[in-house]
């Protein structure tokens, strides 16, 4: 009966081997450390990008603003958020900014930044673009006012008051 068992037993040659041998470990390891040298600076180099865009669009959103204020003779109101514009439009002359703004595309313009990147108004508050092109803090147009945007890992930009120029 003992000879039975030991047939039904395999060689221990026939046995696969598991794990990894030492040579394949530091070749691995070895490309994990040129990945980290060279993928790394790259993904950080994206991140700044997705910083500059949500930046250019605070910008472009700015500037839209000011130039239909004075083409169509309208008070417009710009919202800002940490991470949202909302621009609207008053429907008449000397009337609050009570309608969306349509952009070029036609859809309302609002912009939102679904990252981590945040953008601080100062002072803060609703912007009021004048039909005059001028940045006031105010419905009536009573006090211009020079407005800074400061972004989370980008420089910052400048609106300024008298002539709603976005720098």
């Amino acid at each position: 009966m003992r000879e039975n068992s030991i047939e039904r037993r395999a060689p221990a040659a026939l046995i696969p081997a598991r794990g990894f041998t030492l040579p394949e470990l530091v070749i691995v390891m070895i490309l994990a450390g040129l990945m980290a040298a060279f993928a790394l600076p790259k993904f950080d180099a994206a991140l700044s990008l997705r910083n500059d865009a949500w930046k250019d669009q605070v910008q472009a959103a700015m500037r839209y603003a000011q130039k239909t204020a004075v083409s169509h003779r309208r008070l417009v109101c710009a919202t800002v958020t940490t991470t949202s514009i909302t621009l609207t439009i008053s429907t008449t002359r000397g009337a609050a900014c009570t309608a969306g703004l349509a952009g070029p595309g036609g859809g309302l313009v609002e912009s939102s930044d679904s990252s981590d990147v945040t953008v601080t108004l100062s002072p803060s508050g609703v912007i009021y673009f004048q039909p005059d092109g001028r940045v006031t803090s105010d419905e009536a147009g009573s006090t211009a006012t020079t407005r800074t945007f400061s972004f989370t890992g980008a420089s910052s930009l400048v609106l300024y008051g008298e002539t709603g120029y976005v720098e």
